[in-house]
């Protein structure tokens, strides 16, 4: 009987869960690079968190928070902490995060959720970019559903996507997630809740990302 009630406690009990490392991006372009390692705890809470989702609409409410959780995680070990909504609010900190920085970053982390296979509405895409007014760049992490094809206007069938863009606000504050159509059409808004002269000031000011075909980006 003993034999049977621990093998019913091991059966009860959450798989273990090891820790992953994952790099983020500050300071602009992606120009510095930390290792982040998240314990099986935290990934447990991620696990459990993204388990309960019961179609892709859910399953994009839990990845807002879940992106939110493991950035404000990393700000714990390194300076992104420091990073606001948008860019105005933190020019010249030491921590902050343009688009590239946040696309690359996110990308990431949704590779890791991706990988552990908790992700079963959606996959992982590249990163996409939109150019507004003809000269400004900004770039978001995408996501993809997995599910049944939607109908493009041209009557076309393709898979719907949509961008987790972590850019919008401070740092751990969940991410937003909106339909690529309205994400391209200009939609999404800068929200910080922490005046500039409460941030360090780091040294140097920013630097210029690599947008690659010279145009400045919305950063």
């Amino acid at each position: 009987m003993r034999w049977l009630s621990l093998l019913l406690l091991l059966g009860l009990a959450p798989a273990a869960t090891a820790e992953e490392v994952v790099k983020v991006c500050y300071n602009y372009g992606c120009i510095t690079e930390a290792e982040v390692r998240y314990s099986d705890q935290q990934l447990l809470q991620l696990r459990e968190l993204l388990g309960v989702a019961r179609s892709a609409a859910e399953e994009r409410e839990k990845l807002s928070l879940a992106i939110g959780w493991l950035l404000g995680w990393a700000g714990e070990r390194t300076p992104i902490a420091a990073d606001r909504g948008g860019n105005y609010a933190d020019d010249g900190v030491l921590g902050r995060m343009d688009c590239i920085d946040h696309s690359t970053t996110t990308t990431r982390l949704l590779r890791l959720l991706e990988s552990r296979g908790w992700l079963h509405f959606h996959r992982v895409v590249e990163p996409v970019r939109r150019v507004r007014y003809l000269f400004e760049l900004h770039y978001s992490a995408q996501i993809e559903e997995t599910g049944p094809l939607a109908a493009a206007p041209d009557g076309a069938a393709e898979a719907a996507r949509h961008v987790v863009d972590s850019w919008f606000r401070d740092n751990g504050r969940p991410a937003v997630v909106m339909a690529l159509p309205d994400w391209l059409d200009g939609q999404g808004r800068e929200e910080t809740g922490l005046p500039t002269q409460f941030l360090i000031k780091g040294r140097g000011g920013a630097v210029a990302g690599r947008a690659g075909d010279g145009a400045p980006i919305e950063r």
